[in-house]
C-alpha cells in the first residue's frame, strides 16, 4: 500500500473518519425523537433533516475523487435547495391534518403515527445515500454535462405539485418533489446519470405514506390468506373452522383468529418489496432475476401469514384460547422470519446461474 493510500483511510480503526462519528450521534438523537411522543412538535423534524443533510456532507467527503469529477455542483445544489424550500414552505395543503405548510413535517407524521407501519421511510433516504456511494464509479464513469431535456421532467414535477396542492393530496406532491429532484441531477450531470441513478431514487418511492392507498391489495390478500388457511385448517389442523371474510372462528364462535391489516404484517408488504427490490438490483443483474426478486414479495407476505395463522391456530387447539390469544397478539415476527428465510433460499436458487460480476468501470477523467 503506497503512502497517498494510506492517508486515505479513516483515522478510527480503519473505519471511521471523527466526523462520521458525530454525524451518527446526531442520528441517533434524530431517531430517538421519531418516537409517537414527540409527535406535533416542530423540532424533530428538523432534527431529522439536519441528519439527512449532514448525510450528504458525510457522503460527499467519503467520495472525494468521485466528488472533484462532478461538474455543475454550484448549480445543482442552488436549484436543489430552491426546490426543497418550495416543499417546506408550499409543500402541504391539508392543514387539517397537519398544521404546517410543510411536505416533510406532513411526511414525518406520517411515519410516526402511533398506528402507522411505515416507519421504513425514516431509513430509506439513508439507505439511498448508501447506495450512491456503492454506485459511486459508475456515476462518473461517463462523461457528466449540462443536458436540457431534464427541465421538461422538471416542469412536469412542477405542474404535478401545483394540481396536487390545489387538491390537496399531499401524496402526490411527494411524487412531484421526488421526479424534480431527479430531474435536477439530470439537467446538471446528463442522462448518463439519470439512468445510473434511477434505482437509488426509485427507492424512495416506497417513503411515500401509502397505507390507505394499499388497502384495496391488503383486502384482496387478506382474504386470500384466511381461504388458505382454512383449508389446511379443515386437513386437521382445526376440522370445525369456520370463516367468514377474514375472520375464522371455532365451532362455538368463542374465539376468533383475524387476518388483520394492522397486526398481520400484510399492510407490512411495502415493506417486504422494498427489501427484496434493494436485494434484487444489488445481487443480481439479470432483469428477470430482479423481476422474480422483487415480485417475490407478495406471495411471501401470504406465505408468512398463513404461517403466522397456522401456528396460532394450533397453539389454541392444543393449549387453549388463552394461549392462543397471546400468541395472536406477540407473533407478528413469524410474518417476517418466514418470508426473510424464503428470501434467502430465492436468492441462493438464482445466484446459481448469475454470470460473475464485472470489474467497476474507470472513472472518467478529463
Amino acid at each position: 500500500m503506497t503512502t497517498n493510500e494510506t492517508t486515505k483511510q479513516p483515522p478510527i480503526g480503519g473505519i471511521l473518519w471523527p466526523h462520521e462519528i458525530a454525524f451518527l450521534a446526531l442520528l441517533a438523537v434524530a431517531y430517538y425523537y421519531t418516537d409517537a411522543k414527540f409527535r406535533g412538535a416542530s423540532w424533530p423534524v428538523e432534527i431529522f433533516g439536519a441528519a439527512i443533510i449532514a448525510a450528504v456532507g458525510v457522503l460527499a467527503y467519503r467520495c472525494k475523487d468521485e466528488w472533484q469529477l462532478l461538474p455543475n455542483k454550484l448549480f445543482f445544489f442552488t436549484l436543489a435547495a430552491a426546490w426543497v424550500l418550495l416543499f417546506a414552505f408550499l409543500g402541504n395543503a391539508t392543514f387539517g391534518y397537519v398544521h404546517s405548510a410543510s411536505l416533510f413535517a406532513w411526511m414525518f407524521d406520517s411515519y410516526t403515527s402511533p398506528i402507522a407501519e411505515e416507519q421504513y421511510g425514516l431509513l430509506l433516504p439513508f439507505v439511498v445515500l448508501t447506495l450512491f456511494w456503492w454506485k459511486r464509479k459508475e456515476l462518473v464513469a461517463r462523461p457528466l454535462k449540462f443536458w436540457w431535456p431534464a427541465a421538461i421532467l422538471f416542469v412536469i414535477a412542477l405542474f404535478g405539485h401545483l394540481v396536487s396542492f390545489i387538491a390537496q393530496q399531499p401524496k402526490g406532491s411527494v411524487i412531484a418533489f421526488l421526479l424534480g429532484l431527479y430531474s435536477l441531477t439530470g439537467l446538471a450531470w446528463g442522462k448518463n446519470w439519470l439512468k445510473t441513478s434511477f434505482f437509488p431514487f426509485f427507492l424512495l418511492v416506497f417513503s411515500i405514506p401509502a397505507s390507505d392507498t394499499a388497502d384495496w391489495l391488503t383486502l384482496r390478500m387478506r382474504l386470500m390468506v384466511s381461504w388458505i388457511v382454512s383449508i389446511i385448517a379443515h386437513l386437521g389442523l382445526a376440522p370445525d373452522l369456520i370463516r367468514d371474510g377474514t375472520q375464522l372462528y371455532d365451532a362455538q364462535h368463542t374465539f376468533a383468529y383475524e387476518v388483520a391489516a394492522a397486526c398481520s404484517g400484510i399492510r407490512s408488504l411495502v415493506a417486504l418489496l422494498a427489501l427484496t427490490t434493494i436485494y434484487g438490483f444489488i445481487a443480481f443483474k439479470t432483469p428477470w432475476k430482479r423481476a422474480v426478486m422483487t415480485l417475490s414479495a407478495f406471495p411471501l407476505a401470504i406465505l408468512g401469514n398463513v404461517a403466522r395463522l397456522c401456528f396460532t391456530i394450533a397453539v389454541a387447539e392444543l393449549f387453549g384460547q388463552d394461549w392462543g390469544k397471546a400468541v395472536e397478539t406477540d407473533a407478528g415476527f413469524v410474518t417476517f422470519a418466514v418470508a426473510i428465510l424464503c428470501v434467502f433460499f430465492i436468492a441462493r436458487w438464482l445466484e446459481k446461474s448469475e454470470p460473475p460480476t464485472q470489474p467497476a468501470p474507470k472513472i472518467a477523467r478529463a
